[in-house]
């Protein structure tokens, strides 16, 4: 495959995650109300599906702790849909009380990482998983997986792309409608990311995959690409390039939505967002987090703004 088959036709869907995944690894904390703003800017800025918060334990991640709070003070947009991660059944509880249009799970692929990132077997994780959305799907509410350390874990290296497979299948057969394969470490590069997907697609539609990279060694936007050739058209992507894992050493930030919505209109493919709008939302939270945002395009449009 090659550029040809990247068809500008066929419009990208960017599920925006810096209110979640981008926030939650933040030392400093964001005030309730200011959450609340990026999240309205986000949806200003044409997103159609943002994850807004995590229904978890505020003792492991403090940061979510104002997770119903949040839910209740967004402005809510017809056409957007505003999902939550939940661990568990109570945490589902949680959010369908917040009246979330979704919710996602979030096993892993290797032992050792999902016991660290939540304390159960992989089997134990998939039996959750399956609780979670039989309940989810009675209330009449989508579910989405991610599966973590689909191309590498921080503790047990390399992941086979067979298993990769296995499992996602698994969670498209136990009711999610959509699974993220997840470079939680950011170790991807593309050949690999050719070669899971090549796995993966064998027992899963491309249709049902989404795509969620880390930008630790700066190989998330070529991986992108390669995700395109592949035939998926679903990507994940943080605001700014917030973002890291607390249980993964050495995980730096979400892939930036600014670099691939740069990226994408490039290509000439439709993502039904704007780009300055995006940008406005990081500018916005930036100070609140205490450090540069690392997003490449952020950071030239920050380097130009208000040159003529």
């Amino acid at each position: 495959m090659g550029v040809n088959d990247i068809s500008p036709a066929r419009p990208v869907r960017i599920v925006e995650v810096g209110p979640r995944d981008g926030l939650q690894n933040e030392a400093a904390f964001v005030p309730t109300v200011e959450k609340i703003a990026f999240v309205n800017r986000l949806a200003d800025a044409g997103h159609t599906a943002i994850e807004v918060s995590a229904f978890v334990s505020p003792k492991w991640v403090p940061q979510m702790a104002d997770a119903a709070e949040v839910f209740a003070g967004i402005t809510r947009r017809p056409g957007v849909r505003y999902t939550a991660l939940v661990p568990n059944l109570q945490g589902l509880a949680r959010a369908r009380e917040a009246r979330v249009d979704e919710v996602a799970v979030f096993p892993a692929a290797s032992e050792t990482f999902s016991k660290r990132n939540i304390n159960q077997t992989v089997d134990e994780a998939l039996a959750a998983a399956r609780r979670i959305c039989d309940e989810a799907r009675a209330a009449g509410l989508r579910v989405r997986a991610y599966l973590s350390t689909s191309f590498g874990c921080p503790f047990e290296g390399a992941v086979a792309p067979a298993r990769v497979a296995e499992l996602a299948a698994r969670l498209i057969e136990r009711g999610a409608y959509e699974v993220a394969l997840s470079d939680t470490i950011g170790i991807a590069h593309p050949r690999q990311v050719s070669d899971v997907l090549n796995e993966v697609t064998r027992r899963v539609a491309a249709a049902n995959l989404a795509l969620h990279f880390h930008d630790t060694r700066g190989t998330a936007l070529v991986n992108v690409y390669a995700g395109l050739e592949a035939g998926v058209s679903t990507f994940d992507a943080s605001a700014g390039g917030l973002g890291g894992c607390p249980y993964a050493p050495g995980a730096t930030g979400n892939l930036a939505t600014e670099d691939l919505v740069y990226l994408l209109d490039g290509l000439g493919i439709s993502t039904g967002t704007r780009l300055e709008a995006i940008a406005a939302a990081s500018r916005a939270i930036e100070p609140l987090v205490g450090h540069l945002l690392p997003s490449r395009v952020f950071r030239a449009l920050q380097a130009t703004k208000g040159r003529a």
